[in-house]
């Protein structure tokens, strides 16, 4: 009888363990496109690909770039016990590209969310500074029902062409943080993910991790798995170093594990015989598993 309850201890403790674990996830989905469609980068296959990994991988919660509406209906559809929020960027309803961020409702519940745009007027929508595109944040305020404690996730999108606006953006975004922060009036984890447009040397990805509220996941993880960088431009032989796409988290954050996932499919060719691999989107997915 001591051997088996003994051995139900060890489950109960490792499952607890377990259930102390947060991921986290960033995922630049690409928007669906006529152009992408005609050369074989169907929409509804790279759906099914995309979530029957994020299913898979099961992250507690991820933000997303590129999300049309549609788009951003068939993921709900497909993902597995997750809710979402955000809102269009250009006219904060429905049309344009969504930064959304996905949750899963047995984890998290949400308390707080909202959106900022990226621009000398955050509080609308227009083009900000030297910015080609209209961008957007969104983000949500959760309990985590395991911790008790809050969490502030912040997603967006940066521009990729404007200098400037990708550093007032940067600017605006810490601190937006920092007011966040302060009127909690008490400490909360923060996580900010995203498509940043620029990498790891640039000047505009040290507004964050030397604002003293962020630090970068890859470099802070005590476990890496990292084949390739992030951006793949549907090609699954591309490789590179670089991180275009990121996921910050508060500097007393623990780390554990790191992963840029390169995950692919498979589609029938023309003769019916052979397969050629493809690529989800034209970025890879990236985790971090944070020990709480």
């Amino acid at each position: 009888m001591k051997k088996y309850f003994f051995t139900w201890l060890l489950a109960l403790v490792s499952t607890m363990s377990m259930a102390q674990d947060l991921t986290v996830g960033s995922y630049n989905i690409r928007n669906k496109n006529s152009s992408d469609s005609i050369h074989g980068e169907i929409w509804s296959l790279r759906c099914k690909a995309m979530c029957d990994m994020l299913n898979w991988e099961r992250p507690a919660i991820f933000g997303t770039q590129e999300v049309l509406h549609g788009q951003l209906l068939d993921m709900h559809r497909q993902l597995d016990g997750y809710e979402f929020l955000g809102v269009g960027r250009d006219d904060g309803k429905e049309d344009g590209e969504y930064a959304a961020i996905f949750y899963r409702k047995e984890r998290l519940q949400l308390k707080d969310s909202g959106n900022f745009w990226l621009n000398e007027t955050p509080d609308r929508p227009a083009l900000g500074w030297d910015a080609a595109c209209v961008r957007i944040c969104s983000w949500g305020l959760f309990n985590d029902k395991v911790t008790r404690k809050p969490l502030l996730f912040l997603n967006l999108h940066m521009d990729h062409v404007g200098t400037v606006a990708r550093r007032e953006a940067a600017k605006l975004v810490v601190k937006r943080i920092e007011e966040m922060k302060a009127k909690l009036k008490k400490d909360c984890l923060v996580i900010l993910t995203g498509d940043f447009n620029v990498d790891e040397t640039d000047e505009i990805y040290t507004i964050f991790t030397h604002s003293g509220i962020l630090k970068d996941c890859y470099e802070a993880t005590r476990l890496r798995f990292f084949q390739n960088g992030t951006f793949n431009s549907f090609d699954p032989s591309h490789f590179t170093t670089h991180r275009i796409d990121h996921i910050f988290v508060s500097p007393s954050a623990n780390v554990d594990s790191y992963a840029v996932r390169t995950d692919s499919y498979w589609t029938k060719n023309a003769d019916g015989k052979t397969y050629q691999r493809r690529n989800p989107s034209d970025h890879y997915p990236v985790f971090a598993r944070l020990k709480l």
